[in-house]
């Protein structure tokens, strides 16, 4: 389980929700960031997410999808993110984006409710496929099903048919999910060995 903090309440909130939360430890593997990015920049949560680093917590941060690529470069240089959730706003910024393929960084795409907070007019105009084929380690995930109509299955049944996506292109998002998430080497090498009996059988 991943802790998580809304932005758009005081930073001391969240280091008070982290502090309470620590009890607790041993249910969640992570904290992140959440809610509405603009006027809400990473920069205002250093302290929380040093503290929970400090105790040895994982860190993720929505940047890059309502807010500016900034706030990406923010949420890696200043909060020291295991990954991006969102991240599609980087590639406004070639630097940044060179940067994330270099540094093989997650970036935890969601594009049905990128579509309903208009950050993509419609999902033809989603940049996903153009995203992976660049090398971005991009993976497909629902963000709020429950608000923006859509679980993890029908983001994928989605951009698969709206955008044409490949047989080997859906693998690459499969695979690049299991090595970002905060699962074990050996549960990630496990769900590996998985996905390569998945595509075996397919293939035969």
């Amino acid at each position: 389980m991943i802790l998580c903090f809304l932005r758009d309440l005081f930073s001391k909130n969240a280091l008070d929700t982290l502090e309470n939360a620590l009890k607790y430890q041993d249910k969640f593997i992570a904290v992140g960031l959440d809610s509405a990015e603009r006027n809400h920049p990473p920069r205002d949560f250093v302290s929380v997410f040093d503290r929970a680093r400090a105790c040895g917590l994982f860190t993720v941060a929505h940047a890059g999808e309502e807010g500016p690529p900034s706030y990406i470069e923010e949420a890696l240089d200043l909060l020291k993110v295991s990954r991006v959730d969102h991240g599609v706003r980087c590639l406004e910024d070639n630097g940044l984006t060179a940067r994330l393929i270099s540094e093989k960084m997650p970036l935890t795409v969601c594009p049905l409710s990128n579509v309903k907070l208009c950050v993509f007019k419609t999902l033809q105009d989603h940049p996903l496929k153009k995203m992976l084929n660049m090398g971005l380690q991009v993976t497909v995930n629902s963000d709020d099903p429950a608000y923006f109509s859509g679980y993890i299955e029908e983001n994928y049944v989605a951009v698969a048919e709206t955008l044409n996506l490949t047989d080997l292109e859906l693998v690459q998002l499969a695979r690049n999910s299991i090595h970002a998430s905060f699962c074990s080497p050996e549960r990630k090498k496990q769900l590996d060995t998985e996905l390569d009996a998945v595509i075996q059988n397919k293939c035969c």
